[in-house]
């Protein structure tokens, strides 16, 4: 019950690695602002049945990362329940197609950047401004292992998980003062639909250059958020975790 008693921000918690998250944070006691892009009923359900079993109270949040009116209506929800937020995972994001950087096109550039880096920096500005209010918080960012070492065929993809990557550290430098710690996930390859658009060829190379040789678990990436996201990480901040099975 290491979030007993606290109440986290989640996006992107209708599947894969925030799906995971939300579990996860769920069973360890966390209240829970579910943030998905469009409703579904089997989203509906899982965060019925998680709030039953865990005794915790679970509030979707639905809108569309791409639209900054959309976030901002959706912060405002969240501003107007007048809770102490202690936790914000920013988790969703898209990948980008391999295409090679002369064959990709400005536009979709922008898309990925405003989904993946702009609309987390927006969410992030109206939740540290409750947790500035209340002086404390820990927000976990996303980011991916192409954000370090890069990514042939995803400049979009590499660039915008690299500039969260340095949010993360420039937020942190901000934000201590607040006693606020700001800290990083950067995932490997991990079991998920994201996967679906990977060739084999391009899958079994990322296996041999990952030292354990297997795909990680949306719940090991979960668990590493949690810890971040806990007080067992009181004396860490801007730091970036990367969880990659050895990757090199």
């Amino acid at each position: 019950m290491l979030l007993q008693g606290k109440t986290a921000v989640i996006t992107g918690c209708s599947r894969g690695i925030g799906k995971s998250i939300l579990e996860t944070f769920a069973q360890n006691g966390a209240n829970i602002w579910a943030c998905s892009r469009k409703p579904s009923e089997p989203f509906e359900q899982m965060i019925a049945s998680l709030s039953k079993n865990y005794n915790v109270t679970i509030t979707p949040l639905y809108f569309d990362l791409r639209s900054q009116e959309q976030v901002k209506e959706a912060m405002k929800t969240i501003f107007a329940s007048k809770q102490c937020i202690d936790v914000l995972v920013n988790n969703a994001g898209m990948t980008s197609p391999n295409a090679l950087f002369v064959m990709s096109s400005i536009d979709s550039m922008r898309e990925l950047f405003e989904t993946n880096f702009f609309s987390q920096m927006l969410i992030t500005q109206y939740i540290a401004r409750i947790m500035i209010k209340n002086k404390t918080g820990s927000i976990v960012n996303i980011a991916s292992i192409a954000g370090m070492d890069g990514n042939p065929g995803q400049l979009e993809y590499v660039s915008s998980k690299a500039a969260l990557i340095g949010a993360t550290k420039k937020l942190a430098d901000e934000l201590a003062e607040h006693s606020i710690r700001v800290n990083g996930l950067a995932p490997g390859i991990v079991e998920t639909d994201m996967i679906d658009r990977m060739s084999e060829e391009v899958l079994q190379i990322h296996l041999q250059k990952t030292k354990m040789k297997r795909l990680g678990q949306p719940s090991e990436i979960a668990n590493a958020a949690l810890f971040l996201a806990s007080d067992l990480s009181s004396f860490i901040t801007g730091q970036i975790l990367r969880v990659d099975g050895g990757h090199y």
